[in-house]
């Protein structure tokens, strides 16, 4: 299943992490910069869980024509269903949340390298480096 990405639009103010030259792979100010992005993540997921449940509350009618009414109980299932897959992303910032507060974030959880400050930027909900992710769909697609 295809994630999310998080992108600038959606995370106002989000700037990519800036490195001091020793600064250690996964040092507090890294935990923080993750936290920030992933808290934001969370949050503009859950107003738009709210928008969607407050539209449908709104949008709720029993049209007499049934081609209306089968055009909005379609579009309902449509934003249940995009509810639905945020819902479970939800959950994986969580997971991520809680890796963070116990300093596991970041790392393989298959191999225990480091996956990457660049790489959790762009997907900040990953747990595998891109050379396991590469072989688990490669072995997702051999058994598909």
């Amino acid at each position: 299943m295809a994630e999310a990405r998080v992108n600038e639009a959606e995370i106002s103010g989000f700037v990519p992490y800036q490195s001091g030259p020793d600064e250690d792979y996964m040092s507090p100010e890294q935990e923080a910069h993750f936290r920030e992005i992933l808290l934001a993540w969370r949050l503009s997921l859950m107003e738009e869980v709210d928008r969607t449940v407050h539209h449908m509350q709104d949008e709720a009618s029993n049209f007499p024509d049934p081609n209306d009414r089968a055009t909005q109980e379609s579009e309902f299932s449509l934003e249940l269903r995009t509810r639905d897959r945020e819902r479970k992303l939800i959950k994986k910032i969580d997971e991520a949340l809680t890796r963070i507060d116990e300093h596991e974030y970041g790392y393989c959880e298959a191999c225990g390298v480091e996956i990457g400050i660049r790489r959790l930027e762009a997907r900040p909900t990953a747990t595998l480096c891109i050379d396991c992710k590469t072989l688990d769909e490669i072995r997702e697609r051999q058994r598909g």
